[in-house]
């Protein structure tokens, strides 16, 4: 079967699935495989279940009509997912960096979304099937698309661009993220650049930082759109605030690093037309979700919880900003940072010495590679032995808290552990 007749039979309901758990009635289910997983195997099961084909790639599971039997399940839902973007005149927008991509997609969207239909990615929904499963879930009426792309190696990016084709594209920055799959920092530009690269060789527009030295270089020859200029920070405590053509706009979120995020969604606004009222309204009204920069209050203390994911670059600016933030009283709480390769020791004793320096009332470290380190911090091999200890020994009154590290940390645990 061609993609073009597959498309058709997409076409009949706009559905994709891939996961018998959550299956939806006329659904087009796509049989992927994982590292412990078969997909061929839930084919007949997708069907029973309310699927109105199963795409394969295994001629054993080739059971009946509904069943279609293709070389590659990955391969065909990217070509098809590649198909249905050409069939859709909007824009799309290609979003990629190592920190802050999430946010700032999130922040897009509420924008765009007060005067346009508006699909974006779903969470974190950002690799190889990720954006695929984004792009075929835009509707038929759609007027814009936001499309967050996310990579640890170097030619993915230049693979996802390949799938979304944006007509824009706006890269975070340039960070610590990844080093062991990029092969260190010049790794990570390279390869987050790819977007530069496909929007360069396509004649497409890039929104750039101005302040971002690598962005304006990068982009001398691309179609390109800074910040927009009547727009400046007021404050970033407790949370960030910006005037945009004089007008106050007062966030949920904490941090001047996100006043970045923020200026983009603005710039992107702006560009299409969005109102100032509307502007105002979208980043008013969002708040933090997932273990991103939310603040959560716990009886007297009050905690920034920023367990999501963390990088040498991202742990960097949150604890500078944090060290700015109000409170008699602070400490910090890191959890190692994963993927940084032969620099993972290097990179830890600074963020050690970085939060040493600062001088936070505590800091506390958390893990195998913080345990390696040299500091004057409070240091534990593993979150277990880190909470016995808080049980036993910590007892917090009107302490502002910051809580860091990467995923698989699973700092957010630590809630359950502060009252």
């Amino acid at each position: 079967m061609s993609i073009a007749e597959l498309y058709q039979l997409y076409t009949q309901n706009y559905l994709v699935d891939t996961d018998t758990r959550t299956i939806r009635q006329d659904t087009l289910f796509f049989a992927l495989k994982g590292a412990n997983f078969n997909g061929n195997t839930f084919a007949e099961k997708a069907l029973e279940s309310g699927a109105s084909y199963a795409v394969i790639d295994e001629t054993e599971y080739k059971t009946s009509d509904r069943t279609i039997l293709v070389d590659d399940v990955s391969k065909t839902l990217q070509e098809l997912a590649n198909y249905h973007r050409n069939q859709l005149d909007i824009p799309f927008i290609g979003l990629t960096g190592s920190n802050g991509k999430t946010t700032t997609k999130e922040l897009i969207h509420a924008v765009l979304k007060t005067q346009f239909k508006t699909s974006a990615t779903s969470g974190n929904f950002n690799n190889h099937i990720g954006v695929p499963l984004t792009i075929l879930a835009i509707q038929p009426d759609t007027e814009m698309a936001v499309v967050e792309m996310g990579a640890n190696h170097q030619k993915e990016i230049a693979f996802l661009s390949s799938i979304c084709e944006p007509d824009f594209g706006y890269i975070t920055n340039f960070g610590k993220a990844h080093l062991e799959g990029f092969g260190g920092i010049k790794g990570v530009i390279k390869g987050k650049s790819e977007l530069y690269d496909f929007l360069r060789a396509n004649g497409k527009t890039a929104f750039i930082n101005p302040e971002d030295t690598i962005q304006v270089v990068k982009t001398t020859d691309i179609d390109s759109i800074p910040f927009y200029e009547n727009m400046s920070l007021v404050t970033n405590q407790p949370f960030v605030q910006l005037t945009v053509d004089d007008v106050l706009i007062l966030s949920n979120l904490v941090g001047e690093y996100n006043y970045n995020n923020i200026a983009v969604a603005v710039t992107i606004g702006k560009h299409f037309g969005i109102t100032l009222e509307n502007i105002k309204l979208a980043i008013e009204n969002y708040v933090p979700k997932n273990n991103r920069s939310e603040i959560v209050k716990k009886g007297s203390n009050t905690i920034i919880l920023d367990a999501y994911n963390a990088n040498p670059s991202s742990m960097e600016v949150a604890l500078k900003s944090f060290s700015k933030a109000e409170g008699a009283q602070k400490i910090v709480i890191l959890g190692d940072m994963f993927e940084l390769g032969e620099d993972s020791a290097k990179e830890h004793q600074a963020i050690a010495d970085l939060a040493i320096s600062l001088g936070f009332d505590t800091s506390y470290f958390v893990g195998e590679h913080f345990a390696q380190v040299n500091t004057l911090g409070q240091q534990f091999t593993s979150f277990e032995d880190f909470a016995e200890f808080l049980k036993e020994n910590t007892s917090l009154k009107e302490t502002s808290i910051f809580i860091k590290g990467s995923r698989g940390m699973k700092l957010e645990r630590t809630l359950e552990l502060l009252g």
